[in-house]
């Protein structure tokens, strides 16, 4: 029963972290700094979505790779779904097939740092997963190749400097993905200390989880 509760509050927490992104991911920034178009950088889904790998790590560490891939499928599923509702279908799409892919990547390295320092497996776990994460959903979100998914954000296609300094000039998702990544490694780093600070309390259960 006490399995069951833990699975349900961490299917529930990634099913709202999912929903939230793709919406905030649709939006971005206002305003400038110094001389830069914010909205050039970044959306707000940058700052949501690394709470998606803290909370794959903390079932990973818990329960194990089988039972973190079990979450990641149920966000998937659920939040995805809803994602059709809150969002256009093309980003519901690149969300999905981003977020499993990297979720998975997450769990696959986490698992095999697990026994290393307390730190290693979710920095490298998240680390990877986002790279692999803002490389396929801002590809299929926005480039013109992957038009057959749906149509193109036009803010998004516009020409403009990459992350607004540089004198090339991309369609505005490239600097979006850089920026996004940015984040979401600073971001991947700040949440190592709800990790850390939440190990002693969400004990390992099971055979898979004796580590660190």
């Amino acid at each position: 029963m006490l399995t069951l509760r833990y699975i349900l509050i961490y299917s529930l927490l990634m099913t709202a972290v999912v929903v939230a992104s793709n919406v905030l991911v649709q939006y971005p920034l206002s305003g400038e700094l110094a001389g830069i178009q914010l909205g050039d950088l970044l959306t707000y889904g940058a700052f949501t979505y690394p709470v998606a790998f803290l909370i794959t790590d903390l079932t990973n560490r818990q329960f194990g790779p089988s039972m973190a891939r079990k979450v990641v499928f149920l966000g998937f599923v659920v939040g995805i779904a809803l994602s059709f509702w809150t969002s256009m279908p093309r980003i519901a799409v690149a969300s999905g097939t981003a977020y499993l892919i990297g979720q998975l990547l997450d769990i696959s390295v986490f698992n095999r740092l697990r026994r290393q320092s307390w730190w290693q497996a979710p920095l490298a776990g998240s680390m990877a997963g986002s790279m692999l994460d803002t490389a396929l959903f801002f590809s299929l979100a926005f480039a013109a190749s992957f038009a057959f998914i749906g149509p193109n954000d036009a803010f998004a296609i516009e020409s403009a400097p990459i992350l607004g300094i540089f004198a090339v000039e991309a369609p505005r998702w490239i600097s979006w993905a850089i920026g996004d990544l940015c984040v979401k490694i600073l971001v991947g780093l700040v949440l190592l200390l709800p990790y850390g600070a939440l190990m002693n309390t969400l004990k390992p259960m099971g055979p898979a989880t004796q580590a660190r």
